[in-house]
């Protein structure tokens, strides 16, 4: 029995909805797919390995029996993604050959590998650690990304959109539109603390969600010539399209494109494709190949992700659209 949380950065770059939304994609699409073991067999005439089909072993049905099948693929596509790698411990052992029969998911935000820090990984971690506990390496599976996880190189652009969306949420709380007061020459000039007391109210009444003022003949209150609000909801919009960059996720797949470039019903048949070829395919290969070694089947075999259904539809030749990008400096400032 492990106790576990997910780690603080995955929270906040979860809590954005580019984010969100592109891991539930990567990890839906690939904790949906089924598994299929072969082995390898040389076709003379073909001058390549045909892959012969035999029936699965019983844990690839439900690897862990206590959670659904799709629990524990989701999570290990997540820290795949976030972290660079996943463990898995393994709960049991077949009695005749020793292989494994069953297995549980640890959280990678959990884990420690005191010879190896990250980001850069050079291998099988051969010191594990969780919560502190020493594991014994031979009983766990670690997976290894063929990417840096979104913990490295997100930080930079996973804080800029989490201000921008700060933001808004003040924003959101504003009734008034925005602007700035300025003393009319009419009256006797005011001193700057008496200045800043004034907006420090006016501010106060605003926050307070009073949607009528008073001022004086002396002081008036003036908009801003450019809405800061549109201007952030377009950087906004070009941080989401930076996000789903990061992400490995086609951008309009986020819908992180501007207007008229999003999914249409032309290109929507080549989505699933796109996902599969742009992100979901290197995690899935990550999996398998590990799956496929030594200590956990038997030499000679392999497991594959069925993908027949994912890419039966469209011309996977056909070209995905493109997002356009807003060009901030052609906002107002």
């Amino acid at each position: 029995m492990y106790a576990w949380s997910s780690g603080t950065f995955e929270q906040i770059a979860l809590s954005l909805p580019t984010v969100s939304r592109a891991r539930d994609l990567l990890a839906s699409t690939i904790s949906s797919l089924e598994f299929r073991q072969y082995v390898k067999q040389w076709d003379p005439a073909a001058e390549e390995y045909e892959e012969i089909y035999v029936p699965n072993e019983s844990w690839m049905e439900n690897p862990d029996p206590r959670v659904p099948r799709q629990f524990i693929l989701a999570n290990t596509v997540t820290d795949l993604w976030i972290y660079g790698r996943c463990f898995w411990a393994v709960t049991s052992r077949n009695a005749t050959d020793g292989r494994p029969m069953s297995f549980e998911w640890l959280p990678a935000a959990n884990i420690q590998t005191p010879s190896q820090q990250g980001p850069q990984f050079f291998g099988m971690p051969d010191d594990i650690q969780f919560n502190g506990i020493p594991l014994d390496p031979n009983e766990i599976i670690c997976f290894l990304a063929p990417t840096t996880g979104l913990l490295y190189t997100g930080r930079r652009a996973v804080s800029i959109a989490t201000h921008l969306d700060q933001y808004a949420d003040r924003a959101a709380t504003i009734e008034t539109v925005p602007g700035y007061l300025q003393q009319t020459s009419a009256g006797e000039t005011m001193s700057g603390e008496e200045l800043g007391d004034l907006a420090a109210q006016w501010a106060q009444a605003r926050r307070e969600g009073n949607v009528i003022g008073a001022l004086n003949n002396y002081v008036e209150f003036k908009e801003f010539k450019s809405d800061p609000l549109e201007v952030n909801a377009a950087q906004r919009q070009y941080q989401a399209l930076d996000l789903s960059r990061l992400c490995s996720v086609p951008a309009y797949l986020v819908s992180a494109p501007t207007p008229g470039a999003s999914m249409t019903y032309q290109n929507a048949t080549q989505a699933r494709q796109d996902l599969w070829l742009f992100g979901a395919q290197m995690y899935a290969e990550a999996i398998t190949s590990r799956l496929s070694m030594n200590d956990v089947l038997s030499r000679g075999r392999f497991i594959c992700f069925d993908t027949d259904d994912l890419l039966a539809v469209a011309d996977m030749s056909q070209v995905p659209v493109e997002p356009q990008v807003p060009d901030l400096q052609e906002m107002p400032s």
